[in-house]
Parts: structure tokens; C-alpha cells; sequence
């Protein structure tokens, strides 16, 4: 039995249509998600802040409040938490050049009114934590705005959020591109350095995306660990990606199965979710995949990672010292891809 607790959002399970193609499934409400994910056996939904409101823009502070509160109920009815709330900057006519840097003083407020409303849902809904993936956070022409001028807004940014509640969390998810050209704090370390400068750093973490991390060439067991070892690790979103191409949030191991399963070891080995860390996946389905498997690619993602738990739970740490000491690490290479082949 796995000593993880797992969460998962609601975009996850989608209709299939992306930038070249429509929708190859039909949507499904979200209390029907809901219900699937606790019999899945997922413990917490992570939201953006128009999974809980639709159409929020439409409403005021005390109506998404309210509308919060219901959501809450329906969370219950499942047996189901909050793991953060998420404020969908990218979708609005306002964030076409970005929110918290956008170069128009009325984009950066509005930003700062989806962020405020963001923590309000995130209090209703019982978490104390928010996620920033800062999609188009950047630039599309290097010479239009300074990344000196962009990295200090968001630094003024999140200060504003910390000021706002004095219990919420701003956990911030890096990604070197896409959609935008340039980003702003684009991997973990970027992450770390945004923390130090904010008012209060012990507030502000990461979220690491194990394809965001392959997209800046990097590793994500290695983004994961460093993370763990300043102690800024909020969350993750697990997943799998095939090289340097766009963000493929591909089911967890199925590309680069010894890369997941060191993602998995360091979790592990290193206390992750002794304070209560969810792993949260973010996966999509193939838009091949019908109606009737919508959930699939989240049961394989699961059952990879409950697999490759059992793999670590058996990993001879005896052996890999030995293999240390003699600095025979090519027979810890070959120990390492038995272990995964099941050859021992």
C-alpha cells in the first residue's frame, strides 16, 4: 500500500481538443469527476479558480464566496480536500501579455483580482495554498518589456497575495516556455531566488512538473531534490514528456520510466508527504482515447507509481553503498535496470 496520498484537477479529464484539432470526447460535470477521483482513490482536487467559479469574472467577492461554499459541500460529499486553488491568468482577453508583468496597469490589477479571489476560494475550500503557473509571463518580443522590470512585478505581486492573507501559501510552478517565448522564473532555482526576495520566504515554494522540468533539459529528480533539500517542495505535478517538444503531460513513467522511478525514490527517501504534500498528477489523455477510458490515463499513472514505490521499497541500499565505496557504478547502472526489468 502506497504511503503517499494522491490529488489530481479536473482539466485532467477533458474533452481532447488542443491547438490543432476539436473535441474527441464529451465533457463531464464536475461533481461526476469528483465522485470518480474518491473511488479511484485520490484523496484531494486541485482546482484553478474557474474549475471552482465558472464564469468568475461574472461574479462579486461575497458571490464567489458563496459559490465556494457549495463546492465545499459537494468536496464532502466525497470524502474529498482541496490541495490548492489556482488562478487561470492565461484564458482572459486581459493576460494576453501576461498578468503580473503585463505592461498595461489594468491587466496587472485584474491579475491581482483573480489572484485576491483565488485565496478567498482556497480559505472556503479549506486549503491554505495557491499555485502560480505563470503561462504567459514573458515575453513575445525580448525588447518589449525588461526582465529586470518583469521579475521585480512579480516579485510585487506575490508580496501583495502574502499581505492579502497572512496564512496563504504561494507555491509557484516553473516552465521554461510555452505559451509564451521568454518566460519569467522558468525552473526551480528560478523559483528559490522569487522566495528569498519576497517579505516573507517561508511562504513561497515550488511546484515541481516533471515535463517542465525535461523542457529546460533538465531532470526532474533533480529539480524534485533540490527543491526538498531548501525545503520549498509544496507540491508536484507528475507526469512524462518525450524530449524538448511542447508540454505533453504524458501518463507518469510511460516515456522515461528510470527517470520516474528516481522522482519516486526521492519523494521517498526524503520524507516528502510526512507534512501532509499530496503527489498530484497532471496528465492528459491521448485524444485517441475514447469516452469510455477518459479516466484511464490517470488509473495507469497511478498504478506506474504504486509500481515503481514497490521498486524503491525493495532497492538494496547495502548494494549501492558497496558499489559507492569501489566506485563500481557500472554495476549500480546494471543493478538499477534489472530492478526495473524485474529480472531480480
Amino acid at each position: 500500500m502506497s504511503k503517499f496520498k494522491f490529488s489530481v484537477g479536473p482539466w485532467n479529464v477533458h474533452t481532447g481538443a488542443d491547438s490543432y484539432g476539436p473535441a474527441t470526447r464529451a465533457d463531464i460535470p464536475l461533481e461526476e469527476k469528483i465522485k470518480k477521483f474518491s473511488e479511484m482513490g485520490f484523496s484531494a482536487v486541485q482546482f484553478h479558480d474557474d474549475d471552482a467559479i465558472p464564469n468568475i469574472n461574472n461574479y462579486n467577492e461575497k458571490e464567489i464566496r458563496e459559490k465556494a461554499r457549495e463546492l465545499k459541500k459537494v468536496l464532502d460529499k466525497y470524502g474529498m480536500a482541496a490541495e490548492f486553488v489556482a488562478p487561470r491568468l492565461w484564458m482572459d482577453p486581459h493576460t494576453i501579455d501576461g498578468g503580473y508583468m503585463s505592461t498595461r496597469e489594468e491587466d496587472r490589477e485584474y491579475a491581482m483580482w483573480r489572484s485576491y479571489r483565488s485565496i478567498d476560494i482556497a480559505k472556503e475550500l479549506g486549503c491554505n495554498m495557491i499555485v502560480l503557473w505563470l503561462a504567459r509571463e514573458g515575453t513575445l518580443c525580448a525588447e518589449q518589456k525588461s526582465p529586470v522590470w518583469a521579475t521585480k512585478m512579480l516579485i510585487e505581486a506575490i508580496n501583495k497575495m502574502l499581505e492579502y492573507d497572512p496564512e496563504i501559501r504561494v507555491c509557484i510552478e516553473p516552465k521554461p516556455n510555452e505559451p509564451i517565448d521568454r518566460s519569467i522564473c522558468g525552473t526551480m532555482g528560478h523559483v528559490m531566488a522569487i522566495s528569498a526576495a519576497t517579505i516573507d520566504p517561508s511562504r513561497v515554494g515550488g511546484n515541481l512538473e516533471s515535463a517542465h522540468a525535461t523542457l529546460a533539459g533538465l531532470d526532474p529528480a533533480h529539480e524534485i531534490g533540490f527543491a526538498l533539500a531548501m525545503g520549498k517542495l509544496m507540491t508536484v505535478h507528475l507526469n512524462d514528456q518525450n524530449g524538448l517538444k511542447y508540454d505533453q503531460d504524458k501518463s507518469f513513467g510511460v516515456e522515461n520510466l528510470r527517470s520516474a522511478f528516481n522522482q519516486v525514490k526521492v519523494l521517498k527517501e526524503n520524507g516528502y508527504g510526512d507534512h501532509g504534500e499530496y503527489v498530484g498528477l497532471d496528465v492528459k489523455a491521448m485524444r485517441t482515447t475514447t469516452d469510455a477510458d477518459s479516466y484511464k490515463h490517470l488509473e495507469t499513472s497511478l498504478e506506474v507509481f504504486k509500481a515503481l514505490e514497490e521498486k524503491v521499497d525493495r532497492f538494496d541500499y547495502d548494494f549501492q553503498k558497496k558499489c559507492v565505496e569501489n566506485r563500481d557504478f557500472e554495476a549500480l547502472e546494471l543493478y538499477v535496470m534489472k530492478l526495473l526489468m524485474g529480472v531480480i
